[in-house]
């Protein structure tokens, strides 16, 4: 079973940028699809943005469109999420997760059976 670690969470100021990196390990990763994912405090967990890692092609939920990319890098088998102009809306942990469902239905996005253990990002001044 593979396993995934999220780095790069941190405290950053409204307007600013950070960027998230899942290295998968043990993962054949041409064969699946990775998601990241996030949960605010007292809130459920939602779906941000997803990639076929074979195909490059990826979707993004509607809050995040225009300011977040997600990509994959074959060198490192990391799944890499660019966070620009940053809310407080935006403060959550993020994870990752693979081997689920990526298509324009996020809806269709909650069968994900593998999760790194998050990284909290903190949008304040």
């Amino acid at each position: 079973q593979g396993q995934l670690v999220e780095l790069g969470g941190g405290l950053v100021q409204p307007g600013g940028s950070l960027k998230l990196s899942c290295t998968t390990i043990g993962f054949s990763v041409d064969m699946y699809n990775f998601g990241w994912f996030r949960q605010a405090p007292g809130k459920e967990r939602e779906a941000v943005s997803c990639i076929n890692w074979k195909t490059g092609r990826t979707y993004y939920v509607d809050s995040v469109k225009g300011r977040f990319t997600i990509s994959r890098d074959s060198v490192g088998n990391t799944v890499d999420l660019e966070m620009n102009n940053l809310t407080h809306e935006d403060t959550a942990v993020y994870s990752c997760a693979a081997d689920g469902s990526c298509t324009d239905d996020v809806s269709r996005w909650d069968d994900y059976p593998y999760w790194g253990r998050g990284t909290q990002v903190t949008v304040s001044s």
